[in-house]
């Protein structure tokens, strides 16, 4: 994927080094919604998740991106399972979170991941991973970043479309 046609965020590798900030400046933006979304644990669609759950979800994407990023510096090419995204809401009871907390704990996941990031050596970036969502294939770290940057920026954009809803 080079742009992605739900929200326009262009896929740009040689931007990797500027991800880690991007995705705290993003994630600060969406721990505010999350704390100040009026009926925050609604879904304004039945198959639309609440701005909660997406606050939950995106914390889970930066532990479970950091996690791959750590491993993959250690390994060559490590694959991972897929992350459960949709079993996730119910079985971690997203909606029934303290959107306070979740606010922080996204906070908490950007700056973890950021960190990973800024301890990159130059060679780290080009380093690779067996991406297995939506199908597999092999990624670079520079890849993982700027993916990881899109998901803060198109999720972020999916709780502000929902609460004009």
């Amino acid at each position: 994927m080079d742009r992605c046609g739900g929200c326009g965020f262009e896929y740009d590798l040689d931007s990797a080094p500027g991800a880690a900030e991007a995705i705290v400046d993003g994630v600060a933006q969406f721990a505010a919604v999350v704390r100040t979304a009026p009926e925050v644990r609604r879904r304004r669609r039945p198959e639309l998740w609440s701005p909660l759950e997406y606050g939950c979800h995106m914390r889970d994407v930066l532990i479970v991106q950091r996690e791959r990023v750590l491993a993959a510096r250690i390994m060559d090419t490590p694959s991972f399972d897929p992350m459960a995204r949709d079993e996730r809401v119910e079985h971690d009871g997203y909606a029934e979170q303290d959107p306070d907390r979740v606010a922080l704990q996204l906070n908490e996941a950007a700056f973890l991941f950021a960190n990973v990031l800024a301890r990159f050596e130059r060679n780290d970036w080009d380093r690779t991973v067996m991406y297995n969502w939506p199908a597999p294939f092999e990624r670079s770290l520079r890849w993982v970043a700027v993916h990881t940057e899109h998901e803060v920026k198109h999720h972020l954009l999916d709780v502000r479309r929902q609460l004009e809803l």
